[in-house]
């Protein structure tokens, strides 16, 4: 039997990396009977975002008001997660990106059963790094990174491929009432937010109980 959990989420949402860093120590905590399958929605925050997406500080001024409370903002996401290992670069972060090739790549990365670690990659160069996700080279080196051939990645990036799906499942995330992110679906169980490790622990438990006395 498999539990599937179903993630929806974007690339430039903080508390999605924070959720994924989460989900994945409760993951660690069991050992079920049953194989976990993850699987990633896209979802863009931000759809009519520039192609090559906005100098962040104009654009998070204008979003907040002022680049002072964006500051603010960013500071609350590094203080949440003292106890999450993860180290956020915001100082290294220009740009606010378009997510959609980050999406297609990810998609693409899913017929190859790499969806996931392709995923993490992704958030872990934006937030960490302070890479930018729009450069078509940045998103090839990061498929390379998790054992999808470069230049392959290249020239999925160069075309149109995966486009429709992806839009696809980001109509098909509205129509299920989804509007913001991370939305992670656990068995039957549907959690919004970064939820603590505890909470997501439970919610697995309860998922591998149900489907393994069903």
């Amino acid at each position: 039997m498999t539990l599937t959990i179903k993630i929806t989420s974007d690339f430039i949402c903080p508390w999605c990396l924070i959720a994924e860093t989460r989900l994945n120590k409760a993951i660690a905590q069991i050992k079920p009977a049953i194989e976990i399958q993850r699987v990633w929605q896209p979802f863009e925050l931000n759809p009519e975002m520039p192609e090559m997406g906005m100098d962040r500080k104009t654009y998070r001024s204008n979003k907040f008001g002022s680049w002072e409370y964006s500051q603010q903002l960013d500071g609350k996401t590094m203080q949440a997660t003292q106890d999450d290992d993860i180290e956020f670069r915001y100082d290294l972060m220009t740009i606010t990106p378009n997510t959609l090739k980050a999406h297609r790549l990810t998609w693409f990365a899913e017929q190859q059963d790499k969806a996931i670690v392709m995923a993490e990659r992704i958030l872990k160069a934006y937030f960490t790094e302070g890479k930018n996700i729009v450069e078509l080279d940045v998103l090839a080196n990061l498929a390379a990174e998790v054992g999808i051939d470069v230049k392959t990645a290249k020239a999925f990036l160069l075309s149109d491929a995966g486009m429709q799906e992806v839009r696809g499942l980001e109509r098909q995330a509205i129509a299920q009432g989804i509007h913001g992110v991370p939305h992670i679906r656990i068995g039957k169980e549907v959690l919004s937010g970064a939820q603590p490790v505890d909470v997501f622990l439970t919610a697995l438990q309860k998922a591998i109980h149900e489907s393994t006395t069903a």
